[in-house]
């Protein structure tokens, strides 16, 4: 039995061990692995651990040997599953491995933006302090979280998690899903569901935390950012393509959004002609928000587990 792990370095730059994984069988690693040399790289493998390279139809056709695919990350849009089920590939993923780690960036990127950190902390390393006559000054103006209306666009354990620590700060939350029903017992007198419609008319800021589906994408869009409130704080940090980013730069550049706080790309990396590049008020972080080194551990160990379940006949994490 042989794997092969094609993205070692994307979870594992050098502070976590992926020995759960390698102490299975036989392990080939790569640090990175470009399109046009996955089929050399996994042509006699049983096991394939992939987070961004797409294995599709033409892998199991050119790698008949590869018998089950372990994508290391909760979504797996990466591999075609209509593929894998008609060459008899298992096809594993990695729940609620990241949720915390998530979450605190998600407000990471919401307090930056109400406290203006980046924006002061820039002020004064070029010397604003410095040249003050009083003790403070303003650059922009921050501005409280309590009381403010916070629209959550997804109800897992992300959405959840976001409404939670919403809720500390006295935040008001409106939530959509499209199963309010099974999450009856959340609504309280700071938390209630809604359409989109009115979760776009009604919030301060958005929050998007929701699988990228025909239905999704694009869902940041001219027509459904003209439904929201002027000065519209909007936050991303599940997939790039949920956000049309011309139409969010146009609205950051015209006052429409306030701001942005982005963690996800449409392509990704990112592109030097990327929109949002040269738009105001945009924090942008690189995909990095499920990467805490105590979330990627669990990731490494959860992906054993999935490797090792499979070998034993009881395959859990199965999504094909």
């Amino acid at each position: 039995m042989k794997t092969v792990i094609l993205e070692k370095k994307v979870v594992d730059p050098g502070d976590v061990s992926w020995e759960p994984v390698t102490r299975l069988c036989e392990t080939v690693v790569y640090d990175h692995c470009h399109e046009e040399d996955k089929f050399e790289k996994i042509a006699d493998a049983d096991i394939v651990l992939t987070n961004k390279v797409i294995i599709d139809e033409e892998v199991f056709e050119r790698c008949p040997k590869v018998k089950y695919v372990g994508v290391c990350a909760t979504g797996y849009n990466v591999v075609d599953l209509s593929a894998a089920r008609k060459h008899g590939v298992v096809v594993t993923n990695v729940p609620a491995y990241s949720t915390a780690s998530v979450v605190q960036h998600t407000f990471a990127l919401l307090l930056d933006i109400a406290s203006k950190i980046t924006v002061y902390d820039n002020s004064v390393k070029k010397g604003d302090w410095i040249n003050s006559e009083d003790f403070c000054y303003y650059k922009e103006y921050p501005v409280e979280l309590e009381g403010k209306t916070l629209g959550i666009y997804g109800f897992g354990n992300i959405g959840r998690g976001v409404a939670k620590a919403a809720q500390a700060f006295g935040m008001n939350v409106l939530v959509h899903t499209a199963n309010p029903d099974k999450y009856l017992s959340y609504i309280n007198k700071q938390l209630r569901f809604a359409d989109a419609n009115s979760l776009f008319a009604y919030s301060d800021i958005i929050s998007f935390h929701c699988p990228l589906t025909d239905e999704t994408k694009g869902l940041v869009c001219a027509e459904n950012i003209a439904k929201m409130k002027d000065g519209v704080v909007i936050i991303n940090v599940s997939r790039g393509p949920i956000v049309n980013e011309k139409d969010l730069a146009n609205a950051l550049k015209s006052g429409k959004a306030a701001a942005a706080g982005i963690d996800v790309i449409a392509t990704e990396p990112m592109l030097p002609d990327n929109p949002l590049m040269d738009a105001p008020n945009v924090y942008i972080t690189p995909h990095i928000a499920w990467a805490s080194r105590e979330a990627r551990m669990r990731l490494i160990n959860i992906v054993a587990g999935n490797i090792e379940a499979w070998m034993n006949g009881d395959p859990v994490n199965v999504v094909s």
